[in-house]
């Protein structure tokens, strides 16, 4: 039992569900804000308020801005045709962070999973059909995480993407078996981005 304030209890909770924290770091990071209250805990409060009112996926690639279509999609520059397809957000920031891709992204929100019942309709598998059509798209690169249900997905939307014609391809080297794009450092995305093959 704490003797810490039904509040702040309630604050350490809602902490302790962030990925990475459990209750005892939850517990250890409200102190440590509530010490430097104006330095932090009240700036990042209304930029949490500012973010929860304004970030949105965007209605073309599933990008997190704060407009309907993210600055990636509505660029002209980035219309080469090439579209690169990644299962978070978080992994079109890594692809960005590294610098090397010009083209455009398509975020699938997830991969399929029958242990977890995540068939193509929940992710964004359809759309991205439709934006093949759409935006008269020559290469499709599967970024993908390379584990089992990123690999499966993978297959997935090689067979889909099969009669469309477009080329179709996907990371190479530097990408290990098991890792996530989110954890990987800039100069290994660009050596597999650059090294990428066909399926």
């Amino acid at each position: 039992m704490s003797d810490a304030p039904e509040e702040i209890e309630a604050l350490i909770a809602l902490m302790a569900r962030l990925p990475g924290l459990g209750p005892r770091s939850a517990r250890r990071a409200v102190l440590h804000l509530i010490k430097k209250r104006s330095k932090l805990l009240i700036p990042l409060a209304d930029s949490m308020r500012l973010v929860a009112e304004t970030a949105r996926e965007c209605l073309r690639c599933g990008n997190i801005g704060t407009a309907d279509i993210c600055g990636i999609c509505e660029s002209p520059k980035r219309a080469t045709g090439e579209l690169c397809v990644v299962e978070d957000v978080a992994d079109l920031w890594a692809m960005e962070r590294a610098g090397v891709f010009k083209g455009r992204y398509h975020v699938l929100g997830g991969v399929l999973s029958a242990l977890d019942a995540v068939g193509p309709e929940e992710l964004r598998i359809p759309r991205l059909l439709e934006r093949i059509a759409e935006e008269q798209i020559s290469e499709v690169i599967l970024a993908l995480n390379a584990t089992v249900d990123g690999q499966t997905t993978a297959h997935y939307i090689a067979d889909q993407l099969e009669p469309t014609g477009v080329m179709l391809t996907s990371l190479a080297q530097g990408v290990p078996i098991g890792g996530e794009l989110d954890y990987l450092d800039d100069g290994t995305i660009g050596a597999a981005l650059r090294a990428r093959k066909a399926l």
